[in-house]
């Protein structure tokens, strides 16, 4: 990712975009922060709110005209926030301020011609920078128009204060000033620039047109104009303000030997993307204070800012326990993930985070503005492995899962008996191959009575772990060996039970025709005549995140149901906008805890039994306690007195042991080929259920344990605890170094504890 990748992504995101009350304002109050204070009975804390943006703070805030007030969201929901009333309540509340901190003497000086209100602020932000600026006046006295507004309004003693502090800001004010030619050559040649104001009764005062409407400059080098009224004559408060602040902005630039039209896009009123989900807000309405020139009681006051609703967007944030776990929003992310991509010597600190994404693209379905954390996260896990920064350990138990699925003694592709090729074949997915009661055999049965042309059977893995981590050409070397044995059946339709299977296949090989096992069964063979279980009350229906764009596989689903009979309900988050179950992007293997807040989060949507299509979003479920049936419970018989939603999560070692199992049932059944199981690796052993859970959270397999055991055991290389009598063994089959503490009670091993690592320890034989 180079730096304009960066910028390009990070403009995606919208939440550093104004809302539109700041937007629409020309120096951008911060209308949520103001709100915020007020609505706590926090006068003074508004008015620092106020004090940061606003000149002359005590004038502008009791006679703004608030235009944010015309594009506040509320309109539609109680009407706009009384933004004007609760700034002259807060102005009247607050006593006036201090002089603003002041930069260092820049030695430069700046002369005003005109003593009104864009003139006073050009003043005001020129002198808080550093610069010596005199107004040249034509009155006894500086304010202008201000001096016109009726004494309830604007207190001319109001007035003097604020005038008094641009006097301790070093600003000089000379009254009594004739504007005139004479006097604009004579400040020409004795200052560094000049601002005309361009007031009704300025004879100085330039056309608006005959001036640059980005720089404000107009006509000779150094001189700036600003403060028009409204064509039809009339004074708009803020606009005034706003052309002092955009020429003195322009100033500063000149005299600081800077470009005067780079990076101004951000001046003035502004257009913004922001975006707020009006949503399930409550439409409360707008109270005006029964005086409007004594403003609002202090309850009031509280009551009428409390109605903001604080427009802001973090919808995916909302929406995904990834994004909130980390507590930022997706353009903050991009940057520190650029920020740990561009890292040479040190630590990669935000490794974690980016493993930590599900992939699952939910983020972009809500997004305004189609940000993809997905898209960002897979492409970094790439840029990593590429550069050999990605630590194995993020990974690697995932990817040796599936090298023993696509291994000999998981791994299975045949035509139907008796054909030298087949018109389908039917892919159920690893994950489902590793269910104890999959019901694989029967669906494969069930095809092969159904569908003409021959059915063949493929047991494996899509190659979903080496994508989701980053392994891209380990991904296209899986696809591509089973695009070859496709051929070599013929090239038949898959028809696939895993929707992260379908939709692999259907991206990475385009050529294979793929389809889902739940639309065959629903448009073509129809359903079976034998009936699996019946659930006793609705169920909701729990869309895997890989279906989310495939709406005929989702309507199949809720056709088979209705044809079963099944009652469902439909979760409030689901089809396109459906939640992962936190088994997606492999986040179970970056990060546990929160892949398991993802599930329980997803668990939490409803409080009836959920119905699955994918083998994993099952079990996920399951793994927190949540009752769940897979769609085969539904369609095809299994043990009578089984509970199918109450089936536990088998965990890894089950997984295994289930899917060599399940080859060697189908090509004993099917095929008519018998294969004999492997001789145990080492020796039998019981553990707690407790310990059980901590080998599964620790992936640790049986077979792990049984291969430490028996170097143990056939070596003697071993310690013991002569305290409680236990042994603590470590045996290093390949880059992990399994320990294991434990008792032989006859030719059974008690395993009390067991972890592994991947430190190296030299010379330990000396």
């Amino acid at each position: 990712m180079n730096q304009q990748e960066l910028r390009d992504i990070e403009h995606r995101c919208i939440e550093e975009e104004q809302p539109r009350c700041q937007a629409a304002c020309p120096i951008h109050v911060d209308v949520r922060a103001f709100m915020a204070k007020m609505a706590s009975g926090d006068l003074s804390g508004a008015r620092k709110v106020l004090d940061r943006t606003m000149p002359l703070p005590g004038v502008l805030a009791r006679i703004c005209d608030h235009p944010c007030e015309a594009v506040c969201l509320r309109e539609s929901i109680g009407g706009p926030l009384a933004m004007g009333h609760l700034e002259r309540t807060c102005a009247l509340g607050t006593a006036t301020g201090g002089k603003p901190m002041c930069m260092p003497a820049k030695g430069k000086s700046v002369a005003g011609l005109g003593g009104d209100l864009s003139a006073l602020t050009l003043a005001w932000d020129l002198a808080k920078k550093g610069y010596a600026v005199t107004l040249f006046v034509p009155g006894d006295a500086p304010g202008g128009a201000l001096r016109d507004l009726p004494s309830d309004i604007l207190p001319p003693e109001v007035l003097t204060e604020n005038l008094d502090i641009l006097g301790r800001m070093g600003v000089t004010v000379k009254t009594g000033q004739p504007l005139s030619d004479d006097l604009l050559t004579e400040v020409q040649q004795n200052f560094d620039a000049v601002y005309v104001e361009c007031a009704g009764d300025n004879p100085l005062g330039r056309s608006r047109a005959d001036v640059d409407p980005v720089t404000l400059a107009g006509g000779p080098e150094g001189v700036f104009c600003g403060g028009w009224p409204a064509p039809d004559g009339s004074r708009s408060v803020i606009n005034l303000v706003a052309d002092g602040r955009r020429a003195g902005s322009s100033v500063d630039r000149y005299l600081s030997g800077a470009t005067l039209t780079t990076s101004r896009e951000k001046e003035g009123v502004v257009t913004t993307r922001s975006f707020t989900n009006l949503k399930g807000i409550a439409s409360v309405a707008r109270n005006d204070p029964d005086d409007p020139v004594a403003g609002y009681t202090p309850e009031a006051a509280k009551a009428e800012a409390a109605r903001c609703i604080h427009c802001d967007c973090m919808e995916c944030v909302k929406a995904c326990e990834y994004l909130k776990h980390y507590k930022g929003y997706p353009k903050l992310y991009t940057r520190q993930i650029y920020n740990n991509l561009s890292i040479v010597l040190g630590n990669h600190y935000l490794n974690r985070m980016i493993d930590s994404c599900t992939l699952c693209g939910l983020c972009t379905e809500i997004c305004p503005e189609d940000f993809s954390m997905a898209e960002l996260c897979l492409d970094s896990r790439r840029d990593m492995v590429k550069r050999g920064k990605m630590p194995p350990s993020a990974h690697e138990f995932a990817l040796e899962d599936m090298a023993f699925s696509n291994g000999p003694d998981c791994a299975l592709l045949r035509t139907e008996p008796g054909k030298d090729a087949c018109a389908h074949l039917f892919f159920p997915g690893c994950q489902l191959a590793g269910e104890p009661d999959g019901r694989i055999p029967q669906a494969y049965a069930f095809l092969r009575e159904k569908l003409s042309g021959g059915v063949g059977l493929a047991l494996g893995c899509c190659g979903a772990p080496a994508l989701w981590s980053g392994r891209q050409p380990l991904f296209e070397e899986v696809v591509a060996a089973f695009k070859a044995q496709w051929e070599a059946l013929g090239k038949p339709r898959l028809i696939t039970a895993c929707s992260s299977c379908l939709t692999v296949f259907r991206q990475a090989a385009p050529e294979i025709p793929a389809t889902s096992l739940w639309e065959v069964m629903e448009a073509e063979t129809g359903l079976p005549e034998t009936t699996g279980f019946s659930p006793a009350a609705p169920v909701a229906v729990h869309d895997s995140c890989t279906s989310r764009h495939n709406a005929p596989l989702q309507q199949a689903v809720r056709a088979i149901l209705a044809k079963r009979g099944v009652a469902f309900e439909e979760l409030p988050l689901s089809g396109r906008y459906t939640e992962c179950c936190g088994f997606g992007g492999l986040v179970g293997n970056a990060h546990p805890e929160l892949a398991k807040a993802i599930t329980e989060r997803r668990a939490a949507a409803s409080d009836k039994d959920f119905l699955a299509t994918c083998a994993m979003c099952r079990d996920r479920l399951s793994h927190v306690g949540k009752r769940a049936y897979h769609l085969l419970d539904i369609l095809f018989p299994g043990d009578a007195t089984d509970d199918p939603a109450a089936r536990p999560d088998p965990g890894f070692s089950m997984r295994h042991e289930t899917r060599a199992r399940l080859r060697r049932q189908l090509l004993a059944a099917v095929w008519n080929e018998q294969v004999d199981a492997k001789a145990p690796v080492g020796p039998d052993f019981v553990v707690s259920p407790e310990v059980r859970a901590l080998l599964e959270a620790r992936h640790i397999l049986d077979d792990d344990v049984k291969r430490t055991l028996a170097h143990a055991e056939t070596t003697g290389r071993k310690f013991l605890n002569r305290e409680t009598g236990r042994f603590l063994a470590s045996f290093t089959p390949h880059r992990v170094t399994y320990w294991v503490e434990y008792v032989m009670e006859g030719d059974v091993a008690r395993v009390f504890t067991a972890y592994s690592h991947r430190m190296s320890v030299n010379n330990v034989g000396k």
